[in-house]
């Protein structure tokens, strides 16, 4: 009997040099690009997995040969690599200027992980728009101009911060947050928050702990920062924090009672996307 469903895997990207920032990119951040390569059995060919594309497009083949492919579809099976993997590879056949409106039926076959050099380049870039969607030659109408600036409009702004791996300052309905994505395992990171929250020194400088997101797998931990922080304001104190952090991370010692109990209330606070 042939198999046609495709199995749920809870860590879809896991193996991939940037695990962190696609499950990011993919969950949280409203506009960004990854520049990637396949692997030389699929052509050795750059693309850009970007957050989202036009009307919902699965893939984009600009007219410039730039191929974008949407990290932020709406369908899909349970294996979030294989569905990704499964639209690259028909954008490959696209030709220049036409999109993949649908994402294809999910079925079994490569994962990213698979159709991806494992080698690079993986270079991350938040962008404060999505004029990426059009070549830098291609016409710009009214029309389009207009539909760019009304999504443009809706951008939460967002920095990827450079002192660390994976953290992403925005700023929304008025207030500041840190997101910081981490591939730990799931009870590493909860019981290291747990032990830092229970010192008290779950504080990242004036920024307060307040809960965590779970995606793909992983855990996104969220501190809210003082009103009118920038992402620059904030660089020194997250580089100053990742040691202490990744210190109580990397602990094995049992939970105190005290630990224990900031554990619990870790988890309640704990939001699952998707």
């Amino acid at each position: 009997m042939v198999k046609n469903s495709v199995d749920f895997v809870l860590r879809p990207f896991e193996g991939l040099p940037v695990e962190a920032d696609l499950v990011a990119i993919r969950e949280v951040v409203p506009s960004a690009t990854i520049k990637v390569r396949t692997t030389k059995e699929h052509g050795a060919r750059e693309v850009l997995l970007t957050t989202i594309l036009p009307a919902g497009w699965a893939a984009l083949h600009r007219s410039d040969g730039v191929l974008l492919v949407a990290l932020q579809t709406t369908a899909g099976s349970g294996d979030a690599s294989r569905d990704v993997a499964q639209v690259l590879l028909e954008a490959l056949e696209l030709e220049e200027g036409t999109p993949l409106e649908q994402p294809p039926v999910p079925t079994p076959g490569p994962r990213l992980q698979d159709v991806l050099d494992l080698d690079g380049p993986f270079e991350v870039t938040v962008l404060d728009g999505f004029d990426h969607w059009l070549a830098d030659d291609a016409e710009r109408t009214a029309e389009i101009e207009a539909a760019l600036e009304e999504e443009n409009a809706t951008i939460i702004p967002t920095v990827k911060l450079s002192s660390v791996e994976s953290a992403y300052w925005c700023r929304m309905g008025g207030k500041e947050f840190l997101r910081w994505a981490q591939t730990v395992d799931d009870d590493a990171l909860l019981d290291g928050l747990a032990r830092l929250h229970a010192k008290r020194a779950s504080a990242i400088g004036d920024a307060r702990f307040i809960g965590a997101f779970r995606a793909c797998g992983i855990v996104i931990p969220v501190w809210e920062l003082p009103r009118g922080t920038e992402a620059a304001d904030i660089e020194d104190a997250v580089a100053e924090y990742w040691p202490r952090f990744a210190e109580a991370l990397g602990s094995t010692e049992p939970l105190t009672a005290d630990e224990r109990r900031a554990r619990g209330g870790l988890v309640a606070r704990q939001v699952t996307l998707r």
